[in-house]
């Protein structure tokens, strides 16, 4: 599947044209963080980076809650498109755990980002405002004044921003094996 694939898709669920901008958003920010980690030698998907991305928010073609992330992966299955259902399942906020999840109504499960794609997706999610580009901190809070400062949630957020900046600045290279000559 392309970008332009994934577009049908979000189409074809009934996404709107606002929520259609905001995942192409996304795959523009994410690829520019995945081109930026490829560089330092991690080993990234960018072709499923960018189909990810675009199908995040597949769930908000059926609601814009925090279940959207839930619906949008049980929607991917529906089509056949389940390779693609952690990427709307897991980027919800900086992640849900599962007993978070019981008490927002969720299945009972762990929501956090399973693939260095998952978890760049997630992070470009959060550097997105609309079709904007946003600061890091806008996205903090806003989740401050919907949650609360003191929510679990607002950690979370800070973790994956921290897991993902910390990989931003450090090279991930494989050990060169020398001969003994």
């Amino acid at each position: 599947m392309n970008e332009q694939e994934a577009i049908k898709v979000l189409q074809k669920a009934g996404c709107s044209p606002e929520v259609i901008k905001h995942c192409k958003t996304v795959c523009r920010i994410a690829e520019e963080i995945a081109q930026k980690l490829l560089a330092r030698g991690y080993g990234v998907d960018i072709s499923r980076v960018r189909v990810g991305a675009i199908l995040h928010d597949i769930g908000r073609s059926k609601t814009h809650g925090v279940e959207h992330g839930v619906v949008g992966g049980a929607l991917l299955r529906s089509m056949g498109l389940g390779e693609w259902a952690g990427f709307a399942e897991n980027h919800v906020g900086g992640g849900i755990p599962a007993a978070e999840a019981k008490e927002l109504g969720l299945p009972e499960r762990d929501y956090f980002p399973q693939t260095l794609e998952e978890l760049i997706v997630a992070y470009a999610d959060k550097l997105t405002g609309g079709k904007k580009r946003i600061p890091f901190e806008k996205t903090v809070e806003e989740f401050k004044q919907k949650l609360g400062a003191d929510h679990p949630a607002i950690q979370r957020l800070w973790e994956l921003h921290r897991r993902v900046q910390e990989m931003l600045k450090k090279s991930y290279k494989t050990p060169v094996k020398r001969k003994r000559g």
